[in-house]
C-alpha cells in the first residue's frame, strides 16, 4: 500500500491496528470486540489491521471486520523484535493508531511509544509508572492510598503458602491469580497447589492468593485523558459467567460509587488511555475494588450498544476532536455473548501460517 495519507487529521479516515485477536468464547481478547466497536460507528470509513499472536487466533481471519491481519512476535522476545515487525507492516499499511488490547504487552508497547511516534504511528496508552501502580500485586498500596476497599493480596512463590495460611488468619474459599491473566477459586490445599503450579507454568512468578468476597461483579470501562479526567464511563453487572469467571451475558447499569471509585483511580494515576475497573459488592453491601486492567475489556461492544462507543472515542481524543461530549448511557442494555464458527480456505491459513499475513481481496491489489 502507498504510504500516502499517513497521519491523516481526519480520525474517520485512519489505518487503525488493533491487537487482541485470541477471541476463544471462554476467554476472549478485546481486540475483536474493539475493532467491531468501529467496524460499526457510522463516520469511521478507515481501514482495521487485526494483530495476533497465534496463528489459530480467530479474530485474524474474520474479514467482516478486518481489511489485513499481521502475525506478530511475541512480547517476551523483546523490543526490538516487536517493533521490528510493527515497522514493516507499518511500510505496507501506513498504520495512523495503534490499539493494544492485551495486559501483557503494554509494558513492551510503553517502551517503544517513543520510536512508534517518530514513524508515525500514535498511541494512547497508559505510561509505565501508571502501569506499575495499578499492577496486581501493588494494587493493595494504591487502595491503601485512596481508601477503597480491596481483597487482601498476597505474593506466593512457593506452594507451602496454602497449607500455613489458615494459621494466619485466611480460610477456604481463596482466589489464586496469575500476575497478568488467569484466576481460579479454590476450595482445599490440593486445589490451590493444583491451581499454583498451572498458572506459574503459563504465566510465571510471582502468583497471588486473594481472599474470597462474597457478591457480585459489576464493571467500568472508561478512557483517561491523561490529565486526571475520567471519559465516557460505561458500567454493567456481570448476569452470567464461563468458567474462568468471564462475563457471558451482562446489563448495562449506572452505580454513583463504581463511578467514583473510577475517577479517584484515574485522578491518583493521571491515567491516559483505556481501563477497565473490576469490582466487587459484596453480600454486606461494601464495593471492593479487585483489579484495574490497562485496556479495554472484552466486553467493550456494549459502549457501541449504549451510545457512548468508548473506540471511537479514542480515535476522536487522540486526533484532539473536540468537543468530547458523549450521551449518558442508559441502564437497562442487556449483552449476551456467542460463539460463531469462522470459515476460512486452506490457502488463507497457510498464507498466515507460512507468511505472516492475510488480506482481503479488495486490499490485495493495494500492497
Amino acid at each position: 500500500m502507498s504510504s500516502l495519507g499517513r497521519n491523516k487529521a481526519d480520525w474517520r479516515s485512519w489505518n487503525v491496528a488493533i491487537t487482541g485477536m485470541n477471541a476463544q468464547p471462554d476467554n476472549p481478547g478485546p481486540g475483536l470486540a474493539v475493532a467491531r466497536c468501529l467496524r460499526h460507528a457510522p463516520e469511521f470509513r478507515g481501514r482495521l489491521i487485526g494483530l495476533g499472536y497465534e496463528v489459530l487466533d480467530p479474530g485474524l481471519y474474520h474479514r467482516a471486520v478486518f481489511d489485513t491481519s499481521y502475525l506478530m512476535p511475541y512480547p517476551s522476545e523483546g523490543l526490538e523484535s516487536q517493533l521490528e515487525r510493527l515497522l514493516e507492516i507499518h511500510a505496507k499499511e501506513g498504520i495512523d493508531l495503534i490499539i493494544p488490547c492485551l495486559d501483557a504487552e503494554l509494558n513492551t508497547f510503553a517502551h517503544n511509544e517513543e520510536r512508534f511516534a517518530a514513524a508515525g504511528m500514535r498511541m494512547l496508552l497508559p505510561q509505565l509508572e501508571q502501569l506499575r501502580l495499578r499492577a496486581k500485586d501493588n494494587l493493595g498500596e494504591l487502595c491503601s492510598r485512596l481508601g477503597i476497599d480491596t481483597p487482601e493480596t498476597v505474593r506466593i512463590s512457593d506452594t507451602g503458602f496454602f497449607e500455613r495460611c489458615r494459621d494466619e488468619g485466611w480460610s477456604y474459599p481463596l482466589v489464586v491469580k496469575g500476575i497478568f491473566y488467569d484466576a481460579a477459586i479454590v476450595n482445599s490445599p490440593e486445589e490451590a497447589k493444583s491451581a499454583f503450579h498451572r498458572i506459574a507454568a503459563q504465566w510465571g512468578y510471582p502468583v497471588l492468593a486473594q481472599q474470597l468476597v462474597s457478591g457480585y461483579e459489576i464493571n467500568l470501562t472508561a478512557i483517561g485523558d491523561g490529565q486526571g479526567n475520567m471519559l465516557g464511563p460505561v458500567m454493567m453487572r456481570k448476569r452470567a459467567v464461563t468458567d474462568k469467571g468471564k462475563a457471558w451475558a451482562g446489563i448495562s447499569i449506572l452505580d454513583t460509587e463504581l463511578e467514583q471509585m473510577g475517577r479517584a483511580i484515574l485522578a491518583a494515576t493521571q491515567w491516559r488511555g483505556p481501563l477497565e475497573v473490576e469490582a466487587l459488592r459484596s453480600n454486606d453491601g461494601r464495593l471492593y475494588l479487585i483489579e484495574v486492567n490497562p485496556r479495554f475489556p472484552a466486553w467493550v461492544y456494549l459502549t457501541h450498544g449504549v451510545g457512548c462507543n468508548l473506540p471511537q472515542l479514542l480515535l476522536r481524543l487522540v486526533a484532539g476532536d473536540h468537543p468530547l461530549v458523549l450521551p449518558q448511557p442508559a441502564p437497562g442494555t442487556l449483552f449476551i455473548r456467542y460463539a460463531e464458527e469462522l470459515v476460512t480456505t486452506l490457502e488463507q491459513f497457510e498464507s498466515m501460517m507460512i507468511k505472516g499475513v492475510l488480506i482481503t481481496p479488495q486490499a490485495a491489489g493495494t500492497v
